[in-house]
């Protein structure tokens, strides 16, 4: 029936230089997990300004937290959990990970 396209002079040289550099050992791939290196990043958030903005407001959530003290949403997710922990908040309502929480 149908065979295989005959591909374009560009896709052709393009596909040559890909089996060279299979052969030679290094791809594109191997090439970037080597110079991305992860490191590990901890970000502090202020407590200080923190306990302040939970201690003036009747309710709030963790979006709230993390856009008043500038820092990610997982940041002051850990940090709103350590408090629930230590019994300092206490989770009133919300669901599914937006929860919504009030000073103890």
């Amino acid at each position: 029936m149908g065979g295989a396209k005959k591909k374009s002079p560009a896709q052709a040289e393009k596909s040559q230089q890909a089996e060279a550099t299979k052969k030679e050992g290094g791809s594109k791939k191997g090439d970037k997990k080597e110079q991305k290196q992860k490191t590990n990043i901890s970000v502090i958030i202020d407590e200080g300004q923190a306990m302040s903005f939970i201690k003036g407001s009747k309710v709030f959530t963790v979006q709230e937290l993390s856009r008043q003290t500038n820092v990610k949403v997982s940041t002051a997710n850990s940090y709103l959990l350590n408090l629930l922990k230590q019994g300092l908040v206490k989770r009133i309502g919300g669901y599914s990970g937006h929860h919504v929480y009030v000073q103890a």
